[in-house]
């Protein structure tokens, strides 16, 4: 990275959002997720890998914002039905490798195994791992994440702004997270 890196401006027109389901099990969230996500990205794409290896030629397709739901297991990582096994810190190289700004593990997980296996420090990539989604709030919660970042605020600014709204000390349709702004300042135009 270059002096001349640290001023130019992150964005992103005609933002490319993957929604991805490893397996068949979270095929209504992902539908869920999806109508939200096409309100303000019309042309977000989603697909169901069967296999680790499809996952990891979703991954490289080079989106910018990747929603994915999967089971993440004790160590960290990520396994298909046959056994195969992708580790969390495979799926945040592959994602800054492809170009990916946004990774986002929408399904519940424990908070555990996201420290065990996603390193997404250092990174420039955001990261966001879901401990639990709230149920019909998370509808809510992305719905006013996406007004914000498809009319040009950044990804830190927008994020910030809706899990602390100002004046309200509880805030019950924010998901339990686990986030690495390490692209925050990317804007992500429709």
């Amino acid at each position: 990275m270059g002096l001349l890196d640290a001023f130019r401006k992150d964005e992103v027109t005609g933002t490319k959002v993957l929604l991805c389901s490893l397996g068949t099990k979270f095929a209504d969230l992902l539908k869920n997720d999806e109508r939200v996500y096409k309100r303000y990205y019309p042309a977000a794409a989603s697909t169901t890998a069967v296999t680790i290896a499809e996952l990891r030629q979703a991954l490289a397709q080079r989106y910018d914002i990747v929603h994915l739901f999967c089971d993440v297991d004790a160590q960290g990582g990520l396994a298909d039905s046959s056994g195969a096994r992708m580790t969390g810190a495979d799926v945040v190289q592959t994602s800054v490798d492809a170009g990916v700004k946004v990774v986002w593990i929408a399904s519940d997980n424990f908070p555990d195994p996201y420290n065990a296996g996603f390193k997404p420090k250092g990174m420039k990539l955001n990261v966001v791992l879901t401990e639990r989604r709230l149920g019909p709030n998370f509808s809510l919660f992305l719905d006013n994440l996406l007004t914000k970042l498809s009319s040009g605020e950044s990804f830190a600014k927008a994020w910030n702004t809706i899990i602390k709204p100002e004046g309200k000390s509880v805030q019950p349709d924010v998901p339990h997270t686990i986030t690495s702004l390490g692209r925050g300042g990317v804007i992500l135009k429709p």
